[in-house]
């Protein structure tokens, strides 16, 4: 069951720790099965509700998770094991398209916005019960949003566009709720959900989004919270369209109480309309972070929302991290104000190079998804044979396993990197890694 690994303690919290440790050291495997609570306790000399409290404790911190009476196991990612640890340096000469990043070239320089920033704050440093969000900031996201018809609401700055989903859903669930998530989708969020003690149920994703009959039955099944990537979806490229929000607003509307937040990370770099969700119950939010068109270092996302759940989240804020960098802010406001990137232009990089790749792809007989953003999403049989045939190719592409959790197999390419020249060599050589030749090769 747990090989020599032997679980110790006598209090609820030291069995947690010796089980965590295990988990943290690798000594305690994903999908290792504990023991059942009563023979646990037995072996340890303590009451079986110590060991019940300790489980759940581990359960609500993301380390295991409990079916029935096949007993609790180690999830297969536990939360402190997150999908996008440091991954094995890739060899020399290997081309990384696999970590997502936006292309540096594109990216606007910092050194005028912090320059004007620092200037402003000179004028008028931030002190200590000043407005956390600053004003000019809050007025060029509200027009934004206006413009994308995002519902009237207040606005709140947060450290990035994770940071914004856990303060949205710490504000309304608690340990043992259940989030509707897509699948594949963001790693980070499918860590997020149980590391916050909530429940993830999978929610299948094509080229216009979450499916709504999937939407349907995670909220039958007591989902409290939708989590949508509305465009640029990672892994896959998928971005909602007007008809499938439609399709899910009216899915939305027998749920008032469901929590709805819709991640826009691909704003500023994506050619498509915003078809969002907000309003459609009582309770949303919208994030957009700057990450993607600004850059990953200016850890900064706006957010909107209704009344109750900004208020919940700006108070939280307050009595913890108080604020976000006026200084951020006032470098983003400049980038936003002066026009300093040309979105269209940034977008349509992306677009280009996305089509390019797809297109190259079908000529070779390589179905593919990448409706918008800068990802394409390649469904394979075999992640761990496809990635190791493309590394010996010369290319070091993300496994789908990072993104999963009932989804079925996949790799992720971002065309971030690629150059004009690169997309036929990638498409041959990943028209290659899937030929049945390819494979009997490898299992020869």
């Amino acid at each position: 069951m747990l090989g020599d690994y032997r679980i110790t303690g006598r209090r609820a919290s030291d069995i947690a720790a010796s089980v965590e440790a295990g988990v943290g050291a690798g000594e305690l495997a994903p999908g290792a099965l504990l023991p059942p609570m009563r023979e646990l306790a037995g072996e340890l000399g303590v009451n079986p509700n110590t060991v019940a409290a300790a489980y759940r404790a581990l359960r609500e911190r993301g380390v295991i998770e409990t079916d029935g009476r096949r007993g609790s196991r180690v999830r297969a990612r536990p939360s402190s094991a997150p999908r996008d640890a440091p991954r094995t340096p890739l060899p020399p000469g290997v081309r990384d398209i696999s970590a997502g990043n936006p292309d540096v070239a594109l990216l606007p320089s910092l050194a005028g916005p912090l320059a004007a920033a620092a200037r402003r704050y000179a004028q008028a440093p931030t002190l200590y019960g000043d407005d956390p969000v600053d004003p000019e900031l809050a007025r060029l996201a509200r027009a934004d949003f206006a413009a994308d018809g995002v519902p009237a609401g207040p606005v709140a700055v947060t450290s990035g566009a994770l940071d914004g989903i856990e303060r949205v859903l710490t504000a309304h669930l608690r340990p043992g709720d259940a989030v509707a998530v897509e699948d594949p989708g963001w790693g980070s969020v499918l860590d997020l959900v149980p590391a916050l003690g909530l429940r993830v149920l999978p929610v299948t994703v094509d080229d216009d989004g979450p499916e709504p009959a999937a939407v349907a039955r995670a909220l039958a099944a007591g989902a409290r919270a939708l989590v949508v990537t509305s465009r640029a979806q990672n892994p896959t490229g998928a971005a909602v369209g007007a008809a499938r929000a439609r399709e899910l607003r009216a899915v939305l509307a027998g749920h008032p109480e469901v929590l709805v937040l819709d991640d826009d990370h691909g704003h500023g770099i994506v050619e498509l309309p915003l078809h969002a969700l907000g309003g459609s119950t009582r309770h949303w939010a919208l994030i957009r972070s700057a990450a993607k068109a600004y850059g990953p270092d200016l850890r900064l996302a706006v957010l909107t929302g209704d009344e109750v759940t900004l208020d919940r989240v700006r108070g939280r804020q307050r009595l913890g991290q108080g604020w976000v960098s006026r200084l951020l802010q006032y470098a983003v406001v400049e980038l936003w104000s002066t026009h300093a990137v040309d979105r269209a232009a940034v977008a349509r990089s992306y677009g280009e190079r996305r089509s390019a790749l797809l297109t190259a792809l079908r000529e070779r007989g390589v179905r593919a998804h990448g409706r918008s953003g800068m990802n394409v999403w390649v469904p394979v049989a075999d992640e761990t044979s496809v990635v190791t045939s493309l590394l010996t190719a010369g290319w070091g592409v993300a496994a789908g396993a990072r993104f999963r959790v009932e989804a079925a197999p996949g790799i992720r390419l971002t065309v971030s990197q690629l150059a004009p020249r690169d997309t036929a060599e990638l498409a041959d050589a990943v028209a290659a890694a899937l030929s049945p030749r390819a494979s009997r090769a490898r299992y020869a």
